[in-house]
């Protein structure tokens, strides 16, 4: 079939809500229509045989993402090999950890010292000089799906680099270009935008406007004055912006990760967080995609607590996003490991496990950011538990302040007149294997990697794509280099962004060292979680309780299988209550009742009802 049948086939079943979500933002705007169904009949021209193939083969197997058997990991190109030739070379390494998603961080072009880690792009259709071009982007893709590697790549939705031509057409004054930004003369609408809109980085980056004095206006930077937020009520922002995201996905991305999305629509009046019209613009964007390119998946990423998060994934009617970040259990875990309470962690779990199994999450410990703590408030409140002083503490334990802490992590955007602060750190330093390893502490030691291993089989118990990020599958601790660097010393975040040690990569099969014991751990429960149907992300997911505050447990039944899986967050050994019955310890193989069951402190149990058999 020729590429206009085809295009012509899979837009009739959506070209009348196409039209009613773009009349619905922009009026009878027939010509900005028009343009939008000519660059999407581009787009799919565009689209080579292999990648159509592809999305045929996802189009009949809808479900090949809810696998038990995917796993990820998410990466810093530079860091790990140099370039996108180096990770290339390095694939043979990613399969030896059983990964078949790969999230590569930002790697569009971006300028150097105004990058926001990649995120205030110069040029959506050009790689960063230093990692390679966007040939070598496309070979790497080519090589991912030969070896059944899924590629994610990031796409910053709500802004550009103030050095994209746009911006800097605009700061010269084409009035074309400064309809795609908000642009002001003086300081009367900002003023009144910021008394309703919240501040990203109030310690950092205060305020949502800059002045340039060199154009004398205003213009809206929500993040960083180098970073110039788009005006998506001009439909030409919608058509090229969707127009560059297809661009990504024909160079063979499988995964587009939105960025920032919640705040891609401003309104004067409001907070500029969350308005319908972002709804619409997604699942414009969604169809966009089913039109030209119905393989790719859309990553959404919305770090706001459950209840504004569930929207962004739409209906099963009209969808929007194919899979969301799990932000909010990623931090409650946490906050669980300091306090050893798992009262909100279960209040949390029972939220995402009443969303429909068709949801999809991306389940992670640590990515290339901060963790900030965007805990359910109103749920500590009533356990007389304030925020501030609940965050403080929080801070304290994991930079070590609070007596007997072991772990190591450092603080971002600090403002003691907030208790607003930011953690960082690596799993393996935060757990408190580094400061075991310094004080040579062995005991301190086996206790920090039963909390690492622990975590992560709480991780892989989750119902979605457990994502790991480089460097945890080795134990790597903090990397304070950063400090030296001029250009990274403001931001604490470079102390898990380091260089991948293969050195310590070298030792992944010698159990006898850190790494070589949490990778041959690591690869076991991920194993072990492939043979296992009831890890599906499609599980029905219960919450039995234990009788233990420490200890959490999750009831995972797929078909005719049910796994119940306990967590131990304390240090302490503990005894909780499991569902009575015969189950196999799939970990050990050792058959095991139910009833009263110890696990030593940081334990946790993969127990099958009845025998140890693949699902």
């Amino acid at each position: 079939m020729n590429h206009h049948d085809l295009f012509e086939e899979r837009l009739q079943p959506c070209r009348e809500e196409l039209r009613g979500l773009y009349t619905s933002l922009y009026g009878e705007n027939e010509g900005a229509f028009a343009y939008f169904l000519g660059m999407l009949e581009h787009a799919l021209g565009q689209r080579k045989e292999a990648l159509r193939q592809q999305d045929e083969r996802r189009l009949a197997h809808p479900d090949w993402c809810r696998s038990n058997k995917m796993l990820g990991m998410m990466l810093y190109p530079s860091c790990f090999a140099g370039t996108l030739k180096g990770v290339r070379q390095k694939l043979p390494y990613l399969k030896a950890c059983g990964i078949n998603y790969l999230h590569l961080m930002p790697l569009l072009d971006s300028p150097e010292g105004k990058s926001d880690g990649g995120y205030a792009v110069s040029d959506f259709r050009k790689v960063r000089p230093d990692l390679g071009t966007m040939e070598d982007l496309e070979e790497l893709a080519d090589a991912c799906r030969e070896k059944d590697i899924a590629l994610c790549l990031d796409f910053v939705l709500n802004h550009t680099s103030e050095e994209h031509p746009w911006a800097k057409a605009a700061r010269a004054g084409d009035p074309v270009a400064r309809g795609r930004y908000f642009f002001y003369d003086d300081w009367e609408i900002p003023a009144q935008f910021e008394r309703t809109v919240p501040q990203v980085f109030p310690t950092t980056a205060p305020g949502n406007f800059t002045w340039l004095p060199d154009c004398g206006q205003v213009v809206m930077t929500s993040f960083y004055p180098f970073q110039w937020d788009l005006n998506y009520a001009n439909p030409m922002v919608l058509n090229d912006m969707t127009e560059n995201l297809l661009y990504l996905a024909n160079r063979g991305m499988d995964v587009i990760r939105l960025d920032a999305v919640p705040y891609i629509w401003k309104e004067l009046g409001t907070d500029c967080r969350n308005l319908p019209q972002v709804h619409t613009l997604v699942r414009l964007i969604r169809l966009a995609c089913q039109v030209v390119c119905p393989g790719v998946l859309l990553l959404g990423e919305v770090v706001m607590e459950p209840a504004k998060v569930a929207p962004y994934f739409g209906t099963p009617e009209k969808p929007e996003c194919d899979m969301l970040y799990n932000v909010t259990t990623m931090c409650t875990t946490w906050n669980t490991v300091a306090t050893r309470d798992v009262g909100l962690l279960r209040h949390q779990m029972e939220q995402v496990c009443a969303l429909p199994r068709t949801c999809l999450f991306q389940n992670y410990l640590r990515c290339h950011d901060d963790i900030g703590w965007g805990l359910d408030y109103p749920w500590l409140s009533r356990r007389h538990q304030g925020e501030v002083p609940h965050k403080k503490y929080l801070n304290d334990w994991f930079t070590g302040r609070v007596p007997g802490s072991w772990s190591r992590g450092e603080l971002y955007n600090d403002d003691p007149r907030l208790g607003d602060a930011r953690l960082c750190g690596t799993t393996a330093s935060l757990c408190g294997i580094e400061s075991a390893l310094v004080s040579g502490d062995t005991a301190g030691l086996e206790r920090g990697i039963r909390c690492d291993l622990m975590l992560h089989a709480w991780m892989l118990s989750q119902s979605g794509i457990p994502v790991l990020y480089s460097g945890d599958e080795l134990g790597r601790l903090n990397d304070y280099n950063y400090h030296g660097d001029p250009a990274k010393a403001d931001d604490s975040r470079y102390v898990h962004r380091g260089d991948f040690q293969w050195d310590q990569a070298a030792l992944c099969r010698d159990e006898t060292t850190v790494p070589g014991r949490i990778f041959q751990s690591l690869r076991r429960l991920e194993e072990i979680r492939g043979d296992q149907a009831a890890f599906r992300a499609d599980a029905q997911v219960d919450l039995p309780q234990t009788g233990n505050a420490s200890v959490l447990a999750l009831s995972r039944r797929y078909g005719d299988e049910e796994l119940i899986a306990l967590f131990n967050f304390s240090e302490e050994s503990q005894t909780a209550w499991c569902p009575q019955g015969e189950f196999t310890d799939l970990v050990t193989g050792q058959p095991r009742a139910g009833g009263a069951l110890d696990l030593e402190g940081y334990g946790f149990l993969w127990l099958k009802r009845g025998g140890p058999a693949a699902g």
